[in-house]
């Protein structure tokens, strides 16, 4: 492994970072030249748009042959978005839910996670299954088109009153989507080059590398927008945007990759019976969360980072075969795992039983 491989892995990082920032930039611009509610660009176009380095990367990886690249990075991501973002923003700030992500959007990514470990569980992902995926995210965006449409006044005032009223500059927002596209395009390729370098070089799987750097790199749009978005005090976005980013990721991202690979998308063995059932926990665990009081508390994020923390150092004890694996493990799913659900229903329990008297 050469610097100049270290370099790359660097440039992919920044390009995919950059490349993301311009394209939400420009295609949110535009979406309100055209009069969409911001309602919709900040459930589509905005979480949709922090997920484009996922869509490069996985899109490329699976178009190469790099399969476990691929599903690792949106499996490793999704994971990362809820435990590590929600997690460090919580510990920032406690964060605010809004009710319709609590009644829809939460509801909807853990009906998705289901549906991923369903598909997955016979080892493959077929495009027969990417075409499943990429149509539900057709109809998914149509029904927040359809929906919206009930408060586009409203909204449309609101975003007057924010924006200063409608960027007419469409020609401007359009050079800027192409050079977002441009940039993750080339990081893209950059990064999962330097990714599979970087797995055969240490002996870990390519598998394990998407699961954790490619991951964490490609989540890194979301993080800042999450991250900042708790600092300003805009509580609401730093949850929507992850919750809507791990939507786009199974429905779109996996969707087109799956597509686009020659012989669909094999699942490993260890990813059908570890960090699947890991992704579905995960979605499943933010009900409880979110519906108690509507709110994510620092107590909470902390549990959340805690986790991701627990989740990554087992990955690297499996990569190394280490001879503590089976007992880290046993713990986890023996005690560590189920006092925790347990934990979470009775807090969710409680909630309901106050509000209901």
């Amino acid at each position: 492994m050469t610097s100049m491989t270290i370099l790359f892995f660097i440039l992919g990082l920044a390009a995919l970072i950059f490349g993301a920032q311009l394209l939400v930039r420009g295609a949110s611009r535009l979406a309100l030249s055209f009069g969409i509610s911001p309602l919709v660009v900040g459930l589509t176009v905005v979480a949709f748009g922090t997920s484009s380095p996922e869509l490069a990367v996985s899109i490329q990886s699976a178009y190469s042959g790099q399969v476990d690249i691929a599903l690792g990075n949106v499996v490793g991501s999704n994971i990362f978005n809820v435990l590590f973002i929600l997690g460090v923003s919580a510990l920032i700030t406690p964060l605010l839910v809004d009710r319709q992500l609590v009644r829809q959007e939460v509801p909807a990514m853990i009906g998705i996670s289901l549906l991923l470990f369903a598909l997955a569980r016979d080892g493959e992902i077929s495009r027969w299954n990417g075409a499943l995926l990429f149509g539900l995210l057709a109809a998914y965006t149509a029904f927040v088109v359809l929906q919206s449409r009930r408060a586009r006044k409203d909204a449309e005032e609101e975003a007057t009153a924010e924006e200063g009223g409608w960027d007419r500059h469409w020609w401007a927002q359009l050079a800027l989507v192409a050079a977002g596209l441009v940039l993750l395009v080339q990081g893209s390729n950059w990064l999962v080059d330097a990714a599979v370098t970087f797995a055969r070089h240490l002996g870990i799987s390519e598998l394990v590398i998407g699961l954790t750097i490619v991951a964490a790199g490609t989540s890194m749009p979301e993080v800042a927008t999450s991250v900042m978005a708790a600092l300003r005090g805009q509580r609401d976005i730093a949850v929507g945007n992850v919750v809507g980013s791990n939507i786009f990721n199974i429905l779109g991202v996996l969707g087109v990759s799956a597509l686009v690979a020659p012989k669909g998308l094999p699942v490993s063995a260890a990813m059908v019976s570890f960090d699947l059932p890991v992704l579905t926990a995960v979605a499943v665990a933010c009900l409880p969360i979110f519906f108690t009081g509507h709110l994510i508390a620092r107590w909470e994020g902390a549990v959340f980072f805690g986790y991701y923390l627990a989740y990554t150092a087992y990955l690297v004890l499996a990569a190394q075969q280490h001879d503590a694996l089976a007992e880290y493990g046993l713990v986890m799913k023996t005690f560590v795992l189920p006092l925790t659900a347990l934990t979470l229903a009775i807090f969710a329990l409680r909630h309901w039983r106050a509000r209901k008297h």
